[in-house]
């Protein structure tokens, strides 16, 4: 479904080269590695959001960084969902209203079973910026799931939660991979969690390897 190769970027200074990994619907891949190493910038480039210094990506046999910019922005709005590390939520809209945005621009519904599995359904009607940082990160989470993305890429996407809730999280995003036929791609600092993954890789010395616990 979406394939990398021979990926290369720097910016003051070589961050990797040579990277190459590959996404099938339902795989749960982590990436982890210390800070600095480029994993943020390798979820970005796997994204459409940084294209390469070289090396290709593909979705579904296009190179996504050829296609025309229609395309693109398509893809984005209905194929790939993202969950960043800072969450980018409306702040004067409430949580329902940030679900009813990302909705109505997938052309899609609110799952109001996932906001009760994500413990959010009691204040779906407060405003962002009265929610806890958990919080927040869970709306965030909700809307990418409600998206229905066919790839998930997520950046740290339990950073601000307990790891009770963590782990919830985690498997909330499994359970969607393997019901709607989807794939998970996420970085993370968190060695407990990434254990929790199908495949693991570890970018390290400007390398992107499998990575052996």
């Amino acid at each position: 479904m979406l394939k990398a190769t021979n990926l290369k970027h720097s910016f003051d200074y070589l961050l990797f080269e040579n990277v190459n990994i590959e996404l099938n619907p339902k795989d749960k891949v982590a990436i982890i590695g210390s800070s600095g190493s480029g994993k943020s910038t390798l979820l970005h480039i796997l994204s459409t959001f940084l294209k390469p210094q070289d090396g290709n990506v593909t979705y579904n046999g296009k190179d996504i960084y050829s296609i025309p910019n229609k395309e693109l922005i398509k893809i984005r709005r209905h194929d790939f969902g993202i969950i960043f590390q800072f969450h980018y939520l409306f702040n004067t809209f409430t949580a329902l209203e940030n679900l009813k945005a990302a909705a109505l621009l997938a052309g899609t519904s609110v799952d109001y079973k996932l906001l009760e599995r994500l413990n959010i359904k009691d204040v779906i009607n407060q405003n962002i910026q009265t929610l806890s940082g958990g919080q927040q990160q869970r709306v965030s989470i909700a809307r990418v799931l409600t998206k229905r993305p066919k790839i998930i890429f997520a950046d740290e996407p339990t950073g601000n939660l307990d790891k009770q809730n963590a782990n919830e999280v985690i498997d909330i995003l499994f359970e969607y991979c393997d019901e709607h036929n989807a794939s998970l791609l996420t970085v993370t600092h968190d060695y407990e969690i990434a254990k929790k993954f199908d495949k693991v890789f570890e970018l390290k010395n400007k390398r992107l390897n499998v990575w052996k616990f």
